[in-house]
């Protein structure tokens, strides 16, 4: 039995690029989906909120000279391509999914509206939230523990390129140890980049838990899912 009722999930962008310079590649989408699709089959609501660092990223576009506003609300917009390709990609799956932005876009995504994406998914939708918070100057990350507690998850997973959160670089330093468990006041003291400081803050102070896994590795969401020791779980 699923040690969780409902997640949410934060997939960077650059997830979705896999060994291409920028953009979605197909195979990895698929794959993705995949391993959701396999937690969904498992009863488990899931929410997923994109980021869009394949396509664009605000703070890259402000270091090059661009208002930063602008640049932010242009990184927003790649998250709902991707939203989008996510949830094409999950209905061709044969998995019911809805992509919900913050931002209005009403021809293309529905707006993000609380209480739909709730019911959403008690019926068993995966629910895509683009757009991040639909606020400049605040990252997907934020957006992801804004999302995991109105949503009432128990708990937000991570996806990133590494199995977890070590005490040191494990590309610099191979005598670095991954953490399977470290608390919130830990993480803080050892001055460990979980998620920005504003998202770390939220879940923090909302006791929602967080855990940092690799999604390249096959069956790791599952088996964070199922309780299994997979990636480095942050708790309060």
């Amino acid at each position: 039995m699923a040690a969780y009722k409902r997640i949410l999930l934060k997939l960077s962008g650059e997830a979705l690029m896999g060994d291409d310079a920028y953009g979605i590649n197909g195979s990895v989408l698929g794959r993705i989906v995949e391993e959701i699709g396999d937690v969904v089959r498992l009863g488990v609501e899931v929410g997923v909120v994109i980021g869009g660092g394949n396509i664009f990223r605000g703070m890259a576009g402000a270091s090059s000279g661009m208002d930063r506003a602008t640049a932010d609300y242009m990184g927003m917009l790649a998250t709902v391509m991707n939203g989008m390709a996510i949830g094409d990609a999950m209905r061709r799956a044969g998995i019911p999914a809805r992509v919900q932005s913050a931002l209005r876009i009403d021809q293309v995504v529905e707006p993000y509206i609380r209480g739909k994406a709730i019911r959403y998914l008690e019926e068993g939708k995966v629910v895509v939230f683009a757009a991040g918070t639909g606020n400049p100057f605040f990252t997907t990350d934020t957006a992801a523990a804004l999302r995991g507690v109105e949503i009432g998850a128990q708990i937000m997973l991570k996806a990133t390129k590494v199995d977890g959160i070590y005490t040191a670089d494990p590309k610099k330093d191979p005598s670095a140890v991954r953490y399977e468990r470290i608390s919130f006041d830990e993480a803080i003291t050892r001055n460990l980049a979980v998620l920005d400081a504003t998202a770390f803050a939220l879940c923090r102070d909302q006791r929602l838990p967080i855990n940092v896994f690799s999604i390249f590795a096959p069956g790791a969401l599952r088996r964070v899912v199922m309780g299994d020791d997979e990636g480095t779980l942050v708790y309060c």
